[in-house]
């Protein structure tokens, strides 16, 4: 059961960081604001949550002890806080520079 969790831990970790860094490579890549900003919002959100499941889970395979049950939940509750959180800045953040005049970026005639 350990090996179990261990390895689903790992596994939750791992995908959550190859989130994190391929929202670090559409921030560099994309080409103007609100599409970076679409690149950060999904990938920081998705990553995060992932990344601290596995946390939680990681905390509970040395033993079921209610502490390990407690801290476990404490951050479930701060994943989803983030799941929340996130996705509402990243809308203001672009709303906000929508409103001060941020032009997106449009194709130019004869480029693709």
């Amino acid at each position: 059961m350990t090996t179990t969790l261990s390895i689903l831990s790992a596994v939750l970790m791992i995908v959550g960081a190859f989130f994190f860094f391929t929202a670090s490579i559409g921030m560099l890549r994309f080409p103007d604001f609100y599409t970076r900003m679409h690149a950060a919002g999904k990938g920081d959100t998705l990553g995060a949550f992932l990344m601290l499941s596995g946390m939680a889970l990681y905390n509970l395979h040395a033993g079921f002890t209610l502490v390990a049950f407690l801290v476990s939940v404490k951050i479930m509750l701060i994943a989803f806080f983030i799941f929340i959180a996130n996705p509402t800045a990243c809308h203001a953040i672009t709303k906000a520079a929508l409103d001060a005049g941020v032009a997106p970026w449009t194709m130019k005639e004869g480029k693709k």
